[in-house]
């Protein structure tokens, strides 16, 4: 397999880098090479984290380059318009169609893009009502695993393989609520 690059980003809280973790170990477990790279920044404050993973035959290196990401994932909106740069020609991007006001908007010392959905609509971005759908599972924190089951659709492993790995790595009393999240954001992600 040529080398695959997925962006992930989000705000600090939203649990990019447990999707990340899962998205990594669901490669290696379909026997792939993987290399995967953090960016936590200001997250502890609500500030924008970032993941790259990078999966195939042989990765070389854990960077992503404007142009070069074949999936982003993003947890927000406004941090899909801020990584769309990254997103290669015809590459595909899911987008969790919630907005988050950061501190500097809400004090009045920034302003939010002018209707971020209308530009990522433009850009055939999958708008995925991840919040929502997760509470509908009855398990509000696994926004991260409805925005992985939206993903699924675009990545070549077995179902099977990610719910493996996602039984693995939540709590154990969250498995059934992640795994009906997990199924719930994969029927949004070909929809």
């Amino acid at each position: 397999m040529d080398t695959k690059t997925v962006l992930l980003v989000g705000v600090g809280g939203q649990g990019t880098i447990l999707a990340g973790d899962i998205l990594a170990k669901t490669a290696a477990a379909e026997g792939l090479d993987v290399k995967i790279s953090e960016i936590h920044g200001m997250s502890q404050r609500g500030g924008s984290v970032s993941t790259v993973v990078r999966f195939g035959d042989a990765v070389s290196s854990m960077v992503v380059d404007p142009g070069t990401a074949d999936v982003i994932v993003s947890f927000e909106l406004v941090e899909a318009l801020r990584a769309q740069q990254f997103l290669k020609q015809g590459g595909t991007m899911f987008v969790n169609d919630e907005e988050i006001v950061p501190v500097t908007v809400a004090i009045g010392n920034a302003t939010m893009p002018e209707d971020p959905r209308a530009q990522l609509v433009a850009l055939d971005s999958v708008l995925v009502p991840a919040g929502k759908i997760a509470r509908q599972a009855n398990s509000p924190k696994s926004t991260n695993v409805v925005l992985m089951g939206a993903l699924s659709t675009a990545l070549p492993f077995a179902e099977d393989t990610w719910k493996d790995v996602i039984s693995k790595r939540v709590p154990p009393k969250t498995v059934d609520a992640n795994l009906a999240a997990f199924e719930a954001g994969r029927k949004a992600g070909r929809a």
